[in-house]
């Protein structure tokens, strides 16, 4: 006996084997009838002059073109949530080197350097001695 699935007190929808390879069959069929032709140029099985084939690229294309912008949005989104938490943490640091010139007691002008800790916007923390 087929196992049975209720939906309410009142149906019954016999779920078997059978069924679900025919539905499947049915999707793959589906499938590759509808891919027969692929592309930009393939004109395809249809009529490009009729009005259905004309409408259905264009009511595609528009969709596509939707889909892609929700999509782009949502990584944008995700994108630069990531980035304004990621400066938050951004503790980069570097080591910046001056130098001067300095007057020796026997008339020498030689050039010292004084090493700086600085962060990622060049502001300094601290001297290095």
């Amino acid at each position: 006996m087929p196992p049975v699935a209720k939906f309410g007190n009142k149906s019954k929808f016999k779920v078997t084997m059978k069924k679900i390879a025919n539905i499947l069959a049915l999707t793959i069929l589906a499938v590759i009838a509808s891919s027969c032709a692929s592309g930009r140029n393939t004109v395809g099985v249809t009529n490009q002059q009729q009005p259905g084939p004309v409408i259905g690229r264009a009511v595609g294309a528009g969709v596509g073109a939707v889909a892609g912008n929700v999509a782009g949005a949502g990584v944008g989104v995700v994108e630069g949530t990531s980035g304004g938490i990621h400066s938050a943490f951004d503790n980069t640091q570097r080591v910046v080197r001056y130098w001067h010139e300095e007057k020796m007691a026997d008339g020498r002008t030689v050039l010292v350097p004084e090493n700086f800790l600085v962060d990622k916007n060049g502001q300094i923390i601290r001297k290095i001695q």
